[in-house]
């Protein structure tokens, strides 16, 4: 039986990961900060929670990383963890760079003191490209616009050196936009979503959006994951654009989610120009064509959709108690 440490096992990549993974047989331990005061909502309502190994895991201390290691020795690790929105990163920079590069640096070494024939998988960012009016592919120069590009684009830069310094098996995994009903309110889609809901069962009135110009390639969540463990199940690690190869504008996801609730989105959407970000990505495009051709996989779920899973998923959480999950 192989072993995975999932680290960031409690956000929505990793309870889907973990998911995944134990449906493919594996032993799966479950890393959080703190596993014992940690609610893991995802994973419960994944109902999966109790079939994981939990433990807490700090992969910004690199005693308790390595220590971890040594006592699991997992087959994969695949890092998750790390602040992982853009719009936040400009408040906390510190804690972004601290969580997504610190942390990555601190797996790799701790694999490397190790010694052991571990596999690792990090999850790295489109928005390292910064805007893509030419589809970006793998040879694409980066050009971070954000604190949380900056730091992804550095964990991508250390694993690269350390796969060749070290000959370890490493590999990113550059993801564009990726939802499910697991997305965190913060987010873009799901502030969407959810509010479009409530408008429809008359509990709100308006939405407020900043920039509902931007360009991106929104894929589903769940499809996704399934490509990280491809990448790790080659004989030689590779780093691959993971994506649908179908962009839309922001606005394009609002017309659809209100149109499916039969509503109409001009009534109720408002722009409050405190909500854009100090720089933002105007245009996301992608080519996943080495992924589709070397991993053999490609997207099921397209934008109508993505949205139509997580509006259904949305309007029956709002008629179940908030405790049903605790």
């Amino acid at each position: 039986m192989k072993k995975a440490l999932i680290c960031g096992v409690s956000g929505q990549d990793g309870s889907y990961l973990a998911k995944f993974l134990l449906e493919q047989g594996y032993r799966v331990y479950g890393a959080s900060r703190d596993a014992q005061t940690s609610s893991f909502i995802n994973l419960r309502k994944l109902d999966i929670k109790d079939e994981l190994n939990l433990i807490s895991l700090n992969i910004t201390d690199f005693g308790n990383t390595l220590e971890c290691i040594n006592k699991i020795k997992p087959d994969e690790i695949y890092n998750l963890a790390g602040q992982s929105s853009v719009r936040l990163s400009f408040e906390q920079p510190h804690e972004t760079h601290e969580s997504v590069s610190t942390g990555n640096l601190n797996l790799l070494e701790a694999i490397r003191f190790s010694n052991l024939p571990i596999k690792l998988y990090n999850a790295g960012s489109s928005e390292c490209f910064g805007d893509t009016i030419i589809p970006a592919d793998e040879s694409t120069i980066f050009h971070p616009r954000s604190p949380y590009a900056i730091a992804k684009a550095t964990a991508f830069w250390q694993l690269d050196n350390y796969r060749e310094a070290y000959n370890l098996y490493a590999c990113t995994g550059i993801l564009f936009n990726h939802e499910s009903p697991l997305r965190p309110d913060h987010f873009v889609t799901k502030k969407i979503i959810t509010a479009a809901c409530r408008i429809s069962q008359n509990k709100s009135r308006n939405l407020s959006l900043g920039n509902i110009n931007i360009e991106r390639d929104w894929g589903w969540a769940p499809d996704y994951v399934e490509a990280m463990w491809l990448m790790m199940q080659q004989d030689q690690p590779k780093d691959y654009i993971i994506a649908t190869g179908q962009s839309h504008t922001l606005k394009e996801f609002i017309t659809i989610a209100f149109n499916t609730l039969n509503l109409h989105w001009e009534e109720h959407v408002e722009i409050d120009e405190v909500l854009r970000r100090p720089t933002d990505l105007q245009i996301g495009r992608a080519n996943p064509a080495k992924a589709n051709e070397e991993l053999n996989w490609k997207a099921k779920f397209g934008l109508n959709d993505i949205i139509e899973n997580m509006i259904e998923d949305e309007l029956v959480s709002s008629f179940k108690s908030p405790t049903s999950y605790l």
